[in-house]
């Protein structure tokens, strides 16, 4: 092993040589081999976790309470907190983390999802010949191996495109996407490539033709952003670390030092959050790794601390999957005001983001109007013009604060590296700010080993590299099949149970209810298009979930994907954990509201909704006016200037359709702006304003309407000849109608019905014939 490691080094820092003795392919896999060996290592030195599973809540509480001093306490729930913790805990160090929200609730979840290297921190440090840029992304690289590594169900290499307009940029993108190539060595996912025009729009053919020359593809990883922090917090506590989400640090405790007789940090006051109880948790060593709010924990030790923290709020926004491709991501490098914006496929929907942009600190960060309309329109630049990029197609947006280290008189943003700071104050206070995602992990490596020095504490060198985390070690592409034949689950959803939970799958597929249908036996949906099931509620709470808002937007992920969705799934998984966790009513009616007003806000329910209000403008053309007028006058048979749920149930009776009164209160509600019950001819003509400029899509209420006249309009008599001795009655009827695509038994059919098949994908209108 002295040996290997030996060799390991001359690899590292004199490969030059030893690949012209060897020759480059033979260098190649030799590198490739002690990078292996040293993961084998890694993982050889760690001993099997202390539980099989993560202990409960409460249990961990307990141990918070009862431990009479930690080598270490964690602030901070985030990837990097949370790899402290898991850095520590494995080298044999008495371990604790608190976080006063959920883990995951601030940036680690907000994120684009990828696991880069930093394609344009590169480009920064050749064009600036910055050394530490290079640095920053040599480590990047190495950990994005290391991460695809140790969680391959919750993270894959993505290939991505950048387009070529103008000739001579092809040789200078080729360049730099070859010199990253390069620096990543044999951690390398996939060499790039360039692509003609023609490949380019085969491979993205929603692309920008227009003077497109060709493209360049080069590969990065992607992830599943806060169930891989969740992965990450869930390993720690297995190997016997205290972690507790909803835990607030109210005040840092001190104690003087013998020796110095200056005051020393000697732990923490905390506060469950949902309970109100507060007590010490003492530890040798506290570590602040709360991200964006470094300075709050910093200034709790020293008022007079300088700040050392900018934060800058990056946006994006959430789109249907056909704008891109399945399996290929786009790179636009400069956007209008030099800014980069990535275009990617994600959890079958489509990413895109971010901004960069100076801002306050805050808990709750919301996307401004003016950032999602910023992102739309890069977007609209890089896609034909057959593709109306609409703001109604907006199904979520976010804002992430990004922890930025810098000199507090800069107001420049976007110069600003990622490069983390390990600071430590008089007091002992160490602070880990900065950094990003893919580096979580040599993060917390430097932040525990500047612990070990400072504190004298008793422990051997990081053990991370290549430490599987939970669900990672078993899983394998095929095991969703597994699933789906021992336990009667859909394909989709058990391909995403595999790809969310790794190995840990089955036990979720276990908690699963029974359908009562031939097929799919298990797995009942809490919403139709979306593979998330009613056991992985139950599931979450195993998982520290504790409220509402921690399974829509962290153990499930609908919040970022639908934020309409989440909002018609919040009632079931409120009643699922109200029975869990033994609720009664008014904390359940809480736990709605709260979950409503995250979506409202947070999510970017609030900036959809003001795409249509009472004080939406009427921008029609007169023929369009009479147009709508006719149709509207159809349902408002006695022209009372409105229309109700009797009314619409009566032109659907007319041509044979029922429908749940549940659902047309809703369908009604969603345009009914004054919410007096009725839709007045005023809000119909705003509505269909405000879907003819594309800040409104999927309008069921529209839908359903043209619907209806259509039908209405097509039913003429039929020769007795040409019908078979009966009746021929025609009906178009849209998938959007239940606004969650087809639902069995929608329409109660007469009788002797020839179904066409709703073309899903394209999301249109069929013929259905009786």
């Amino acid at each position: 092993m002295a040996f290997q490691k030996a060799v390991k080094g001359t690899i590292l820092v004199g490969g030059g040589a030893l690949a012209s003795v060897l020759g480059l392919s033979q260098f190649a896999h030799y590198r490739r081999k002690q990078v292996n060996l040293a993961y084998v290592e890694a993982a050889e030195c760690v001993s099997e976790p202390v539980n099989r599973e993560p202990p409960s809540r409460e249990a961990q509480l307990l141990t918070l309470q009862n431990t009479s001093e930690f080598d270490i306490l964690v602030i901070g729930g985030g990837a990097t907190g949370c790899g402290c913790a898991l850095d520590a805990v494995t080298r044999g160090l008495k371990t604790a983390l608190v976080e006063r929200d959920d883990f995951s609730s601030g940036t680690s979840s907000r994120s684009t999802k990828l696991i880069h290297g930093g394609v344009r921190y590169l480009q920064k440090a050749i064009m600036k010949l910055d050394i530490e840029q290079y640095r920053m992304v040599k480590e990047a690289l190495h950990e994005r191996a290391n991460l695809l590594e140790i969680a391959p169900h919750l993270s894959a290499p993505l290939p991505i495109m950048l387009p070529i307009y103008k000739w001579w940029q092809l040789p200078y993108y080729w360049i730099g996407i070859k010199l990253y190539d390069l620096v990543a060595g044999s951690n390398c996912l996939k060499s790039s490539y360039v692509l003609s025009k023609s490949r380019a729009l085969e491979h993205f053919p929603m692309l920008q033709k227009d003077k497109l020359v060709g493209a360049i593809v080069y590969y990065d990883g992607q992830h599943n952003d806060a169930r891989m922090n969740l992965a990450i917090a869930l390993t720690a506590a297995r190997y016997g670390a205290a972690t507790a989400n909803y835990m607030e640090v109210v005040s840092l405790l001190k104690k003087t030092d013998p020796q110095t007789g200056k005051e020393r940090v000697s732990g923490a006051r905390c506060k469950d959050v949902l309970t109100g109880q507060e007590f010490d948790v003492r530890a040798k060593c506290v570590i602040n790794a709360t991200g964006p709010f470094t300075d709050t924990v910093r200034k709790m030790d020293d008022k007079n601390a300088t700040a050392i923290c900018q934060p800058s709020a990056g946006v994006h926004i959430v789109m249907p999957g056909y704008y891109s491709p399945e399996s290929m991501g786009l790179l636009d490098p400069a956007t209008s005001d030099g800014r980069v914006i990535f275009f990617l496929p994600w959890q079958k929907m489509t990413i895109a983001g971010t901004t960069d942009t100076p801002t306050d600190v805050t808990p709750h960060p919301i996307p401004s109007e003016e950032d999602i309309n910023f992102i739309l329109n890069e977007v609209r630049n890089y896609l034909s013009c057959d593709v109306e990029v609409r703001r109604g197609d907006v199904l979520a947006a976010w804002s992430g604060i990004r922890p930025l280290v810098t000199d507090p008189k800069s107001a420049d943003t976007q110069s600003i590296s990622r490069n983390h700071v390990v600071d430590i104050s008089e007091s002992g206070l160490i602070t880990i700010a900065g950094g990003k995602w893919t580096t979580y992990r040599s993060m917390a490596e430097d932040t525990i080993n500047a612990a070990i020095k400072t504190h004298d504490l008793k422990a051997g060198p990081s053990r991370t590299v290549g430490l599987f985390l939970q669900g990672g070690k078993d899983w394998s592409p095929t095991l969703y099949i597994r699933l789906v034949q021992d336990y009667g689950l859909e394909s989709e959803v058990a391909q995403h149970l595999a790809a969310t939970y790794g190995d840990k799958a089955f036990e979720v597929a276990k908690m699963a209810s029974v359908t009562g249908k031939r097929w799919p036996i298990v797995g009942v949906r809490l919403v139709s298009e979306f593979p998330y099931i009613e056991a992985e509620v139950k599931y979450g709470i195993k998982e520290y979930a504790c409220t509402a808002v921690d399974m829509i937007s962290r153990r499930t992920r609908l919040a970022f994907l639908n934020v309409q969705a989440a909002e018609e799934a919040l009632p079931r998984i409120v009643e699922l954990m109200g029975r869990e966790l033994n609720w009664d009513d008014y904390k359940k009616q809480e736990e709605l509201e709260t979950a409503r007003k995250f979506l409202y806000y947070e999510m970017g329910y609030k900036s959809r909704s003001e795409q249509l209000t009472d004080r939406s403008e009427i921008s029609l053309r007169p023929s369009d006016v009479d147009r709508y007028k006719k149709r509207f006058h159809k349902f408002d048979a006695d022209q009372k200037g409105f229309i109700t749920i009797v009314d619409v149930q009566r032109v659907l009776e007319s041509i044979n359709v029922q429908m749940d009164e549940n659902t047309l209160h809703e369908i009604l509600n969603e345009v009914d702006l004054n919410k007096n019950g009725q839709v007045e001819l005023n809000e119909f003509l705003q509505l269909m304003s405000a879907i003819q400029k594309g800040r409104v899509s999927g309008s069921r209420l529209a839908i359903l309407m043209k619907t209806a006249e259509e039908n209405l309009d097509r039913r003429v008599p039929i020769p007795v000849d040409r019908s078979c001795g009966g009746l021929e009655l025609i009906m178009s009827e849209n998938c959007l109608l239940t606004g969650r695509g087809c639902t069995e038994g929608f329409l109660q059919l007469l009788s002797s019905v020839v179904l066409v098949p709703c073309d899903l994908r394209q999301q249109q209108c069929q013929l259905w014939k009786w």
